[in-house]
């Protein structure tokens, strides 16, 4: 199982808990955190489904590439951060 875990500051916005989800996907994965996780889908995805502009996901320390459809792959033990994009300067 993957492991998906969300950062600091973004647990100061939302209660998320880090948990294992099965899953071939980033997509797959994230489906199953959400419907545990009241409320958390709504804060990271948009209401197309993809992910929102003030977020971001990495699996296995890369940042995935396709932000709409998280079609990005997850193998069994990956571990997928999502976390508040920063910007600024």
């Amino acid at each position: 199982m993957a492991r998906v875990f969300f950062t600091a500051n973004l647990r100061r916005h939302v209660d998320c808990a880090s948990m294992a989800a099965d899953g071939a996907t980033v997509r797959e994965v994230l489906a199953q955190v959400f419907a545990a996780q009241d409320g958390l889908g709504a804060y990271v995805l948009d209401d197309q489904g993809g992910l929102r502009k003030h977020m971001t996901i990495l699996v296995d320390g890369r940042r995935i590439s396709d932000i709409e459809r998280l079609s990005d792959a997850v193998g069994p033990s990956s571990e997928i951060w999502v976390m508040q994009a920063l910007s600024g300067g």
